[in-house]
């Protein structure tokens, strides 16, 4: 997931625990989505579009942060 921003990535994860949480829920996400795509766990296409649309609002939200926090270490 945004891999152009591996480094301040690295650093939220260290800094900022809600970021940490948002990034781990969309990892997890993703494993289940990749699961149940490929048949290793029983879910319905309707299910798999609710988890696409959960994990596509939480990167979402977890570009708006490290946007946010890029912003401040280049004016700080």
């Amino acid at each position: 997931m945004l891999s152009e921003y591996r480094h301040e990535i690295s650093e939220l994860k260290q800094k900022d625990a809600h970021f940490t949480k948002i990034f781990e829920k969309h990892n997890e996400l993703d494993e289940t989505i990749r699961k149940a795509e490929e048949g290793e766990i029983a879910m319905s296409d309707p299910e798999i579009e609710t988890l696409k649309k959960e994990k596509l609002l939480l990167k979402d939200e977890a570009l708006m942060m490290i946007l946010r926090y890029k912003k401040s270490k280049e004016e700080g």
